[in-house]
């Protein structure tokens, strides 16, 4: 598949990391072209960097603050292509949540464009222990939400690939609880002491 990543930061170039070794092409689009480029030769491989929105999936790859505006700069480009939000409305300078209407993830699902099928995922998984894909040598848990079957096996598909397990939470309306699980991944760390190195793993 071809995979668009929005986004030039860590949880970029962990997903980039695991769509490459899943043997998908990875193109990188940033508000700064040459950060772009730089995490392009970074990754090596297929990746590559460029200015437009193009492929299978779209990975919205920014904090929840910068989100929205990334849905309007892209617009049109995003119709009929499944987004994948990452994010956690999260205040990134206080580390306290932010107030939504529902979740992040229906928010930008009313941003975006028609025909653009919002999925979240990602939102669980540190950009570090994506890097490896795994934690104590079991694969990382991606959580999965979205009200478009066909959308969501395309993501399903994309996280197997990169060696990872997919679990199903259902529509996108979950992703109200999955945005406050990854919050609360964040807020352990420090108790933990793992520096952003733990996953959240279903195990039965």
């Amino acid at each position: 598949m071809q995979i668009t990543i929005v986004g030039t930061g860590n949880m970029a170039r962990g997903i980039g990391t695991r769509a490459l070794a899943g043997g998908h092409d990875v193109t990188l689009v940033g508000t700064e072209p040459e950060k772009a480029q730089a995490l392009a030769s970074d990754l090596g491989g297929s990746a590559q960097a460029a200015e437009r929105v193009e492929g299978d999936i779209v990975v919205l790859a920014v904090p929840y603050t910068a989100a929205a505006d990334a849905v309007r700069q892209y617009g049109d480009q995003l119709a009929g292509k499944v987004v994948v939000d990452i994010t956690n409305p999260v205040d990134l300078n206080t580390f306290e949540p932010l107030a939504v209407e529902g979740s992040g993830a229906q928010e930008i699902a009313t941003a975006a464009p028609d025909g653009a099928r919002v999925v979240k995922a990602f939102n669980t998984t540190f950009a570090g222990t994506l890097s490896e894909g795994r934690v104590a040598g079991e694969p990382l848990d991606v959580f999965i939400a979205g009200d478009d079957d066909d959308a969501k096996a395309t993501v399903k598909q994309l996280v197997e690939s990169s060696g990872l397990r997919p679990v199903d939470a259902g529509p996108l309306a979950r992703a109200r609880e999955l945005e406050a699980l990854g919050y609360l991944h964040m807020t352990v760390q420090q108790g933990l002491g793992t520096g952003f190195g733990s996953t959240v793993k279903v195990i039965a």
